[in-house]
């Protein structure tokens, strides 16, 4: 992985405003993947109104940054495979392209030396590394202890990542420079880890369970568990601040993988110094808070509300939330242009 600038904050080349050349001409949206309407909707958060909306692949979970910062991937991993598919998306123009057959993206990462778009095959425990231009495929990496493969983050100097496997209650190790399994850490017996992050000096990494309603401590190096924060119902997305101070958590109201509308959603805010959560926002008449990003100034957070088919955008100073309408179980939405040189993907996870 590029060094990071200031070891203590990994963050640091990703804080407000300091946008890439590459994302020069980016117009300045939020994109919206709606699972159950096969579309995308896209947000002028200067607005706060939907602008456009798209047809994509079947079941679209994510919108991922490229590494190099000049495509938007969109993720379709149609259930009647070999239906999947990449949308690409030109975040000069906000208009999808042709799409790309894969199989099974339920997400997709970058490696960190940029050599490899990483498709998580969710269904089958897998990690496909393809061409991060042309998305054919290199070679794949099974991860057979690791049921429902999902969410990822990377250690500071990138040799390896920590995947969590949302239906094995577990987290997998994976070597980033030999393409093997290093070993798995159960969290929880009947656990369901959900999204990672790793804390800005990179020691720790912090992961986000939906049945333990909090997010656990996890040493990297060590591959060991080291405390856990309770934060809400349903503990579900994690975002780091602009500075580096805070890591904003989406507690999505409920335990349930197909949740109702008006749920006890909420949003934590944990402090890394002290890794104490200092507020609680709670969405006004209940809510779904799920995926997301922060805008590029870091003065709003974006989330989607997953089971309300609407989007959340939460001022970052007081909590206030406003909603738009958006199409029909809304999941990874990404915020775009973000701060950054490169990104690792998800829906930014920007160094």
């Amino acid at each position: 992985m590029p060094p990071v600038t200031d070891p203590a904050n990994l963050y640091g080349d990703a804080g407000a405003h300091m946008l890439s050349p590459a994302e020069a001409g980016a117009l300045p949206r939020v994109y919206v993947p709606n699972l159950r309407s096969d579309s995308v909707s896209v947000i002028d958060p200067a607005t706060f109104k939907v602008v456009d909306t798209f047809k994509v692949g079947r079941s679209p979970q994510h919108v991922v940054p490229a590494y190099d910062l000049r495509t938007l991937w969109v993720t379709n991993n149609a259930e009647d495979r070999p239906d999947g598919s990449l949308t690409p998306i030109d975040p000069t123009t906000g208009k999808p392209g042709q799409a790309v057959a894969v199989d099974d993206p339920y997400n997709m990462y970058f490696s960190p030396d940029g050599k490899y778009a990483i498709v998580v095959a969710e269904e089958d425990a897998r990690l496909d590394f393809r061409d991060p231009h042309t998305m054919a495929l290199q070679f794949r990496l099974s991860v057979p202890g690791c049921k429902g493969i999902n969410h990822a983050d990377f250690s500071i100097d990138g040799r390896y990542a920590i995947f969590t496997c949302e239906f094995g209650g577990k987290l997998a190790k994976i070597d980033m420079v030999e393409h093997k399994v290093l070993g798995y850490l159960r969290l929880k017996r009947h656990g369901m880890p959900q999204d990672i992050r790793v804390s800005p000096d990179g020691k720790v990494f912090y992961v986000a369970d939906m049945m333990a309603d909090g997010v656990y401590l996890v040493d990297g190096d060590s591959f060991t568990k080291i405390g856990f924060i309770h934060t809400g119902t349903g503990t579900h997305g994690l975002y780091p601040s602009r500075d580096g101070t805070r890591l904003y958590v989406a507690n999505r109201g409920t335990h349930k993988i197909h949740g109702g509308p008006h749920g006890k959603g909420s949003v934590s805010v944990i402090d890394f110094a002290t890794r104490q959560v200092v507020a609680t926002w709670p969405i006004p008449h209940g809510g779904s808070p799920d995926m997301g990003n922060v805008s590029a100034d870091g003065r709003m957070l974006w989330l989607s509300g997953r089971f309300d088919d609407v989007v959340y955008a939460i001022d970052t100073t007081t909590g206030k939330v406003r909603k738009i309408k958006v199409g029909m179980e809304p999941h990874g939405l990404t915020v775009w242009p973000q701060p950054g040189r490169y990104s690792l993907g998800h829906t930014g996870i920007m160094r």
